[in-house]
């Protein structure tokens, strides 16, 4: 496979239930590859967002029930793989106890309490942001939200945030991402976020530097609480931030 498909080929496999096959060696280098192009992954899953919506619009379903629809459809394209890691997240943070423990009940395999609110929440809030989006035809927004959400994975691996003890997946892709590949993508992102809200050309970039500034805080606090991120604390960091992204499009509509 050639160095330039290399990162897009992964981040394909890795993130969705596309059948694309990547390189037969999975080293740093191309982890750091696939994390680098993981928002055009954003991207395409935005796109399959806002086709489901534009979909169930048009079969005069509701705008909620298109929501739920549409975050069904964007979990089944990822295998759920980003869901596991909320509820995995939110017990670590929500028990007692050295890091050690923390990590030990993330990987317990179950959803505890902590993790169940944070799938009911964060998928009502995605389900019902969307749908409130498709009933404003605000149809980049949405799109727009899903990128977010993996641009915020690209700062999450940046240099400086260490990989916790006994993570797999954490230690081949923490801090892989050099300062300028976070800050092409932010910049980037800020780019695209100035047409998300009609009258409004501010609102998208301080929603996404708002998202931005959130990981940054959020991925210090569990490297302190766990010794580290891993893989579900990327996850949590895609899901909790696409949600928030979404809502702050919405406000002020």
């Amino acid at each position: 496979m050639r160095g330039a498909l290399v990162g897009p080929a992964l981040a394909l496999s890795w993130l969705t239930v596309l059948p694309v096959r990547g390189p037969h060696r999975v080293d740093r280098a191309a982890a750091a590859r696939a994390i680098a192009s993981a928002p055009l992954v954003g991207l395409l899953l935005g796109l399959l967002v806002g086709g489901t919506l534009w979909l169930s619009i048009a079969a005069s379903l509701s705008a909620i029930l298109a929501g739920f629809l549409a975050v069904g459809a964007l979990a089944l394209a990822t295998r759920g793989m980003h869901v596991d890691g909320l509820a995995d997240t939110a017990d670590g943070l929500g028990c007692y106890g050295p890091p050690e423990r923390a990590r030990e009940v993330m990987k317990s395999g179950g959803a505890g309490p902590f993790g169940v609110a944070a799938i009911v929440v964060v998928f009502a809030l995605q389900a019902t942001g969307f749908g409130a989006l498709a009933d404003r035809h605000a149809w980049w927004s949405v799109v727009l939200a899903a990128v977010v959400g993996r641009v915020c994975v690209v700062l999450a691996c940046r240099r400086g945030f260490d990989a916790a003890p006994e993570s797999g997946f954490g230690a081949l892709v923490a801090g892989t991402q050099p300062s300028y590949t976070v800050a092409i993508w932010g910049v980037v992102a800020l780019g695209l976020s100035i047409f998300a809200v009609d009258d409004r050309w501010w609102q998208g970039p301080l929603v996404v530097a708002a998202a931005l500034a959130f990981t940054e805080a959020a991925v210090r606090h569990c490297s302190r609480r766990f010794g580290g991120i891993n893989g579900d604390v990327l996850g949590a960091v895609v899901e909790v931030t696409t949600a928030l992204a979404v809502v702050g499009l919405l406000i002020g509509g």
